[in-house]
């Protein structure tokens, strides 16, 4: 019988599941959080759990809130975890998650050196994104054709609130959307960048959270940052992936 390890991670956004056999990430299942993380977190375990299954780790925001877990992990040990499995050999993690937005320093084995987090403020974050797609119809999933040879608008406020009344002010002067939206995530990436910067990474970049699926928040980020950007397929799971990795090393 095949040995596994899970990890969930409970995002404010999304709840996340990975299965991991010591070498492979196994399956994967994505659930929006909304406002049943219990919900959901359970929803993520009756799917992928089996007699195989000899170890639980959960991360994230609602982390305490399964009490089959084995062990509770914060995100940041995760994120570093399933990032430099899914890019070996990466020196940093930037993570843009639905609440908060991250910065991880990693050693030269793949563990936390250090890392600086923004969870005080909405700006920069997925919430941010979400509320300039409300405003400006732009169903998230189609960011990248949206903002295909715009030209960015500058967006001078930073906090959610202002920034609101800022596009709609520009809007109303007629401004494209698209324009609009690469001004709002050129602001987005500039601000994660100093925020990154601040741990002095010494070569590339892993980019995690649900806005890594978007190569123009990628190629932004680069831009704004001195060092190569990466992204993965499976960079939103990186935080359920690291869980189930750490799982695994405790079945060893």
């Amino acid at each position: 019988m095949a040995r596994l390890s899970l990890g969930i991670d409970c995002g404010s956004t999304t709840t996340k599941g990975a299965l991991f056999d010591g070498e492979t990430v196994v399956k994967t299942i994505l659930l929006p959080t909304a406002a049943r993380p219990r919900e959901r977190m359970g929803q993520i375990y009756d799917a992928m759990y089996s007699p195989e299954v000899e170890y639980l780790v959960t991360t994230g925001y609602g982390r305490e809130l399964l009490p089959q877990a084995h062990k509770r992990v914060t995100e940041i040990t995760c994120h570093a975890k399933g990032a430099a499995y899914l890019c070996p050999g990466i020196s940093g993690v930037v993570d843009i998650g639905g609440q908060d937005s991250k910065a991880i320093l990693l050693d030269r084995d793949g563990n936390v050196a250090d890392f600086v987090m923004n969870d005080k403020c909405a700006a920069g974050t997925g919430r941010f994104v979400e509320m300039m797609g409300r405003i400006l119809d732009c169903p998230l999933d189609e960011i990248d054709a949206f903002t295909k040879d715009a030209k960015p608008v500058d967006i001078t406020s930073m906090c959610t609130v202002f920034a609101e009344s800022e596009i709609i002010s520009l809007l109303a002067q007629g401004r494209a959307r698209g324009d609009i939206a690469l001004g709002v995530i050129r602001s987005i990436c500039q601000r994660t960048a100093l925020f990154a910067q601040k741990l002095r990474p010494e070569g590339d970049l892993f980019f995690s959270g649900g806005l890594a699926r978007f190569e123009v928040f990628r190629k932004t980020l680069e831009s704004y940052i001195d060092w190569p950007v990466h992204t993965h397929p499976r960079s939103q799971m990186a935080g359920a992936i690291g869980a189930a990795i750490i799982g695994w090393q405790k079945i060893r």
